[in-house]
């Protein structure tokens, strides 16, 4: 779905006049299409991810015609598991490491999969700040897989990652999807998880296997129940 500067301007929470500056800055990515601006919701997501923004939950709704049921939050980071304790001191051996982690089906090059991450690395961190590393929208991994999995690794030590913020990375979050909109669509939940305190505060404190998955199904049911709010205020 394209959207419109009011669209985008309600989404970020932001004056329509500042959406025009963005652009004009070159700041935001934007198209123009007979005469009027169109942004990628994709796109969107990404940079505001990138930039820590708070933004409505509008943004991670799929277009009707493309809803499909996937795999939860909480259900994907139990397929792809919470391992604890990894070693590395760079982005390689971090890297690699994850990789040898991954619940991968058996005909998946490794070695292979570790060079297109190190690729895309050098191309653009994965580091988003406050020390996490998440995949980014454009960069999906998409192998024949029956459900997406959210595989949440902690460092043993934190790792420079060249992340906005300067901070090396301790929490490394990789995602292996059957499609891009599946890979989008958990994307996104996990954009959103990650302005939650409490799921956030889990994850930057190394909880329990089981406090993070219980974290994540609060923030999956809030995310169900925001646009039931937005039907009964809009009554």
């Amino acid at each position: 779905m394209q959207l419109g500067v009011r669209d985008v301007s309600k989404l970020l929470n932001v004056s329509e006049k500042t959406i025009y500056r963005w652009i004009s800055q070159g700041v935001l990515p934007a198209y123009r299409v007979n005469e009027q601006y169109r942004f990628n919701r994709a796109e969107l997501l990404e940079w505001a991810t990138a930039r820590k923004m708070n933004v409505a939950a509008e943004v991670f709704d799929e277009p009707e015609s493309s809803a499909a049921p996937i795999a939860g939050l909480a259900e994907s980071l139990q397929a792809g598991g919470i391992f604890y304790r990894l070693g590395g001191t760079d982005k390689e051996s971090v890297l690699r490491a994850v990789v040898e982690h991954m619940r991968l089906p058996e005909e998946v090059d490794r070695e292979f999969l570790l060079r297109v991450l190190l690729a895309r690395e050098a191309l653009q961190s994965t580091g988003i700040g406050d020390g996490i590393a998440i995949p980014h929208v454009r960069n999906p991994i998409v192998l024949h897989v029956a459900r997406p999995m959210i595989t949440l690794c902690f460092l043993e030590k934190p790792v420079e990652f060249g992340a906005l913020d300067g901070k090396p990375v301790h929490v490394l979050f990789s995602l292996v999807s059957p499609t891009v909109r599946a890979h989008l669509r958990l994307l996104s939940r996990l954009s959103f998880a990650l302005h939650d305190p409490a799921f956030k505060k889990a994850i930057t404190q190394q909880a329990s296997r089981d406090e993070i998955l219980e974290a994540a199904r609060r923030v999956e049911a809030n995310l169900e129940r925001a646009p039931l709010d937005r039907k009964n205020r809009t009554r």
